[in-house]
Protein backbone atom coordinates (compact mmCIF):
# COMPACT_ATOMS: atom_id res chain seq x y z
CA UNK A 1 0.00 0.00 0.00
CA UNK A 2 2.82 2.45 0.59
CA UNK A 3 3.98 1.83 -2.65
CA UNK A 4 0.81 3.55 -3.91
CA UNK A 5 0.28 5.96 -1.59
CA UNK A 6 4.44 7.29 -2.84
CA UNK A 7 2.70 7.37 -6.52
CA UNK A 8 -0.12 9.76 -5.28
CA UNK A 9 -2.31 6.81 -6.46
CA UNK A 10 -4.54 7.07 -3.94
CA UNK A 11 -7.66 5.52 -5.85
CA UNK A 12 -5.03 2.01 -6.45
CA UNK A 13 -4.07 2.07 -2.62
CA UNK A 14 -7.61 2.20 -1.54
CA UNK A 15 -8.79 -0.46 -3.43
CA UNK A 16 -6.08 -2.37 -2.63
CA UNK A 17 -6.48 -1.41 1.08
CA UNK A 18 -10.16 -1.89 1.01
CA UNK A 19 -9.52 -5.65 -0.49
CA UNK A 20 -6.92 -6.36 2.58
CA UNK A 21 -9.57 -5.33 4.95
CA UNK A 22 -11.92 -7.73 3.63
CA UNK A 23 -9.34 -10.30 3.45
CA UNK A 24 -8.48 -9.67 7.26
CA UNK A 25 -11.24 -7.60 8.93
CA UNK A 26 -9.91 -7.63 12.49
CA UNK A 27 -6.47 -6.47 11.46
CA UNK A 28 -5.71 -3.02 12.26
CA UNK A 29 -3.40 -1.52 9.49
CA UNK A 30 -5.35 -1.82 6.68
CA UNK A 31 -7.88 0.79 7.99
CA UNK A 32 -4.79 3.28 9.56
CA UNK A 33 -3.46 3.73 6.07
CA UNK A 34 -6.81 4.12 4.66
CA UNK A 35 -7.63 6.86 7.39
CA UNK A 36 -3.87 8.15 6.40
CA UNK A 37 -5.00 8.54 2.84
CA UNK A 38 -8.45 9.44 3.38
CA UNK A 39 -6.99 12.21 5.37
CA UNK A 40 -4.48 13.49 2.66
CA UNK A 41 -7.29 14.14 0.13
CA UNK A 42 -8.96 15.97 2.88
CA UNK A 43 -11.88 13.55 3.20
CA UNK A 44 -11.85 13.80 7.18
CA UNK A 45 -15.22 12.29 7.35
CA UNK A 46 -14.08 8.77 5.46
CA UNK A 47 -10.52 9.50 7.55
CA UNK A 48 -12.34 9.26 10.91
CA UNK A 49 -14.53 6.49 9.96
CA UNK A 50 -11.17 4.27 9.09
CA UNK A 51 -9.69 5.41 12.03
CA UNK A 52 -12.57 4.53 14.32
CA UNK A 53 -12.68 0.51 12.80
CA UNK A 54 -8.90 0.56 13.20
CA UNK A 55 -9.12 1.56 17.10
CA UNK A 56 -11.73 -0.82 17.59
CA UNK A 57 -9.71 -3.72 16.12
CA UNK A 58 -6.34 -2.80 17.91
CA UNK A 59 -8.61 -2.52 21.66
CA UNK A 60 -9.05 -6.13 20.96
CA UNK A 61 -5.61 -6.94 20.56
CA UNK A 62 -4.29 -4.93 23.46
CA UNK A 63 -8.02 -4.97 25.51
CA UNK A 64 -5.44 -2.83 28.28
CA UNK A 65 -3.83 -0.14 26.64
CA UNK A 66 -5.59 2.75 27.72
CA UNK A 67 -4.15 5.06 24.77
CA UNK A 68 -6.48 3.38 22.41
CA UNK A 69 -9.61 3.41 24.39
CA UNK A 70 -8.70 7.49 24.46
CA UNK A 71 -7.84 7.81 20.75
CA UNK A 72 -11.51 5.55 20.31
CA UNK A 73 -12.86 8.53 22.65
CA UNK A 74 -11.80 11.34 20.87
CA UNK A 75 -13.13 9.82 17.59
CA UNK A 76 -16.39 9.06 19.06
CA UNK A 77 -16.03 12.67 20.32
CA UNK A 78 -15.39 14.16 17.31
CA UNK A 79 -18.07 12.37 15.36
CA UNK A 80 -20.65 13.84 17.60
CA UNK A 81 -20.77 9.67 18.61
CA UNK A 82 -21.64 10.88 22.28
CA UNK A 83 -23.52 7.82 23.88
CA UNK A 84 -20.03 5.81 22.26
CA UNK A 85 -17.72 8.71 23.65
CA UNK A 86 -19.26 8.80 27.18
CA UNK A 87 -18.85 4.54 27.47
CA UNK A 88 -15.57 4.67 26.32
CA UNK A 89 -14.26 7.12 29.06
CA UNK A 90 -16.23 5.67 31.47
CA UNK A 91 -14.25 2.81 30.65
CA UNK A 92 -11.17 4.36 30.73
CA UNK A 93 -11.95 6.37 34.05
CA UNK A 94 -12.96 2.97 35.51
CA UNK A 95 -9.52 1.25 34.54
CA UNK A 96 -7.50 4.39 35.44
CA UNK A 97 -9.49 6.84 37.90
CA UNK A 98 -6.69 9.36 38.40
CA UNK A 99 -6.60 10.03 34.87
CA UNK A 100 -7.23 13.72 34.31
CA UNK A 101 -7.34 13.87 30.81
CA UNK A 102 -10.30 11.29 31.33
CA UNK A 103 -12.35 12.73 33.09
CA UNK A 104 -11.70 16.26 31.10
CA UNK A 105 -12.43 14.41 28.03
CA UNK A 106 -15.34 12.86 29.42
CA UNK A 107 -16.71 16.53 30.67
CA UNK A 108 -16.37 17.80 26.70
CA UNK A 109 -18.84 14.93 26.06
CA UNK A 110 -21.27 15.97 28.95
CA UNK A 111 -21.19 19.71 27.62
CA UNK A 112 -21.64 18.86 23.84
CA UNK A 113 -24.80 16.78 25.03
CA UNK A 114 -25.82 19.48 27.39
CA UNK A 115 -25.65 17.67 30.75
CA UNK A 116 -24.33 20.74 32.43
CA UNK A 117 -24.45 19.64 35.52
CA UNK A 118 -22.41 16.79 34.91
CA UNK A 119 -19.61 18.13 32.94
CA UNK A 120 -18.98 20.62 35.79
CA UNK A 121 -18.36 17.87 38.35
CA UNK A 122 -16.01 15.58 35.87
CA UNK A 123 -14.17 19.27 34.73
CA UNK A 124 -13.65 19.76 38.95
CA UNK A 125 -12.95 15.63 39.72
CA UNK A 126 -9.77 16.82 36.29
CA UNK A 127 -8.45 19.77 38.19
CA UNK A 128 -8.23 18.22 41.63
CA UNK A 129 -6.22 15.05 40.37
CA UNK A 130 -4.19 17.97 38.22
CA UNK A 131 -4.36 21.05 39.68
CA UNK A 132 -2.58 23.14 36.71
CA UNK A 133 -4.09 21.17 33.71
CA UNK A 134 -4.65 24.80 32.11
CA UNK A 135 -7.05 23.28 29.36
CA UNK A 136 -9.46 22.20 32.12
CA UNK A 137 -8.74 25.60 33.53
CA UNK A 138 -10.12 27.43 31.09
CA UNK A 139 -13.16 25.22 30.02
CA UNK A 140 -14.57 25.62 33.38
CA UNK A 141 -13.69 29.16 33.80
CA UNK A 142 -15.47 29.99 30.52
CA UNK A 143 -18.28 27.61 31.50
CA UNK A 144 -19.07 29.52 34.59
CA UNK A 145 -18.81 32.74 32.23
CA UNK A 146 -21.60 30.94 30.34
CA UNK A 147 -23.58 30.55 33.61
CA UNK A 148 -23.29 33.62 34.82
CA UNK A 149 -21.81 32.29 38.00
CA UNK A 150 -18.48 32.58 39.87
CA UNK A 151 -17.54 35.12 37.27
CA UNK A 152 -14.23 36.43 39.43
CA UNK A 153 -13.21 32.66 39.75
CA UNK A 154 -13.78 32.56 36.43
CA UNK A 155 -11.28 35.25 35.87
CA UNK A 156 -9.14 33.92 38.07
CA UNK A 157 -8.96 30.05 36.28
CA UNK A 158 -8.36 31.74 32.82
CA UNK A 159 -5.68 33.74 34.04
CA UNK A 160 -3.86 30.56 35.45
CA UNK A 161 -4.32 29.06 32.40
CA UNK A 162 -3.29 31.60 30.37
CA UNK A 163 -0.26 31.43 32.76
CA UNK A 164 0.77 28.08 31.24
CA UNK A 165 -0.24 29.10 27.45
CA UNK A 166 -0.23 33.29 27.12
CA UNK A 167 -0.37 33.11 23.36
CA UNK A 168 -3.42 30.92 23.59
CA UNK A 169 -5.99 32.20 21.26
CA UNK A 170 -9.20 30.74 23.27
CA UNK A 171 -7.82 31.48 26.71
CA UNK A 172 -7.44 35.05 25.22
CA UNK A 173 -11.10 35.26 24.19
CA UNK A 174 -12.15 33.58 27.53
CA UNK A 175 -9.98 36.60 29.34
CA UNK A 176 -11.74 39.41 27.03
CA UNK A 177 -15.43 37.65 28.06
CA UNK A 178 -14.72 37.77 31.28
CA UNK A 179 -13.69 41.85 30.40
CA UNK A 180 -17.06 41.95 29.33
CA UNK A 181 -19.05 40.43 31.92
CA UNK A 182 -17.10 42.55 34.04
CA UNK A 183 -18.72 45.37 31.97
CA UNK A 184 -14.87 46.25 30.97
CA UNK A 185 -15.27 47.14 27.57
CA UNK A 186 -12.12 48.36 26.49
CA UNK A 187 -10.47 45.83 28.22
CA UNK A 188 -12.62 43.47 26.75
CA UNK A 189 -12.01 44.56 23.64
CA UNK A 190 -8.67 44.47 23.60
CA UNK A 191 -8.03 40.35 24.43
CA UNK A 192 -10.53 39.72 21.86
CA UNK A 193 -9.33 41.94 19.07
CA UNK A 194 -5.62 39.95 20.39
CA UNK A 195 -7.54 36.55 20.22
CA UNK A 196 -9.14 37.58 16.42
CA UNK A 197 -5.48 37.91 15.44
CA UNK A 198 -4.33 34.46 16.98
CA UNK A 199 -7.33 32.48 15.57
CA UNK A 200 -10.09 32.62 13.39
CA UNK A 201 -13.59 31.45 15.48
CA UNK A 202 -17.08 31.90 14.68
CA UNK A 203 -17.10 32.91 18.97
CA UNK A 204 -14.24 35.06 18.81
CA UNK A 205 -15.97 37.00 16.48
CA UNK A 206 -19.58 36.72 17.65
CA UNK A 207 -18.07 38.35 20.76
CA UNK A 208 -16.15 40.89 19.61
CA UNK A 209 -19.97 42.06 17.60
CA UNK A 210 -21.20 42.16 21.40
CA UNK A 211 -18.30 44.40 22.80
CA UNK A 212 -18.66 46.92 19.65
CA UNK A 213 -22.50 46.93 20.03
CA UNK A 214 -21.43 47.96 24.40
CA UNK A 215 -19.39 50.71 22.62
CA UNK A 216 -21.67 51.91 20.54
CA UNK A 217 -19.74 51.06 17.13
CA UNK A 218 -22.80 49.21 15.22
CA UNK A 219 -20.55 48.97 11.79
CA UNK A 220 -18.01 46.91 13.78
CA UNK A 221 -20.42 45.08 15.47
CA UNK A 222 -22.17 44.08 11.83
CA UNK A 223 -19.09 43.22 10.41
CA UNK A 224 -17.72 40.83 13.07
CA UNK A 225 -21.26 38.98 13.25
CA UNK A 226 -21.00 38.59 9.44
CA UNK A 227 -17.47 37.18 9.71
CA UNK A 228 -18.66 34.69 12.74
CA UNK A 229 -21.67 33.51 10.27
CA UNK A 230 -18.86 32.96 7.37
CA UNK A 231 -17.26 30.81 9.97
CA UNK A 232 -20.31 29.07 11.04
CA UNK A 233 -23.46 29.64 9.15
CA UNK A 234 -25.54 27.94 11.79
CA UNK A 235 -25.87 30.28 14.32
CA UNK A 236 -29.22 31.12 15.82
CA UNK A 237 -28.51 33.87 17.96
CA UNK A 238 -26.13 35.42 15.74
CA UNK A 239 -28.54 35.85 13.15
CA UNK A 240 -30.70 37.13 15.56
CA UNK A 241 -28.14 39.96 16.50
CA UNK A 242 -27.64 40.91 12.78
CA UNK A 243 -31.47 40.94 12.46
CA UNK A 244 -31.90 43.20 15.45
CA UNK A 245 -29.38 45.33 14.30
CA UNK A 246 -30.26 45.75 10.97
CA UNK A 247 -33.86 47.05 11.63
CA UNK A 248 -32.86 49.05 14.48
CA UNK A 249 -33.71 47.00 17.47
Amino acid sequence: ASAFIKKSDAESAITELNQAAVLAPEAVEPHAVLALVYASQNKQELAAQEYELALKNASKLEPENIEIYRSLGLIYLQRKKLKEAEGIFKLVTGMAPRDAEAHFYLANVYYEAKDYGLAEKELKIALKLKPDYHEALNFLGYFYLEQDRNIDKAGSMIRKALSFDPENGAYIDSLGWFYFKKGKFKDALSQLEKAASLLSNPEVYDHLGDVYLKLGNRDNARLNWDKSLKLDADQKKVKEKLFKLTNGK
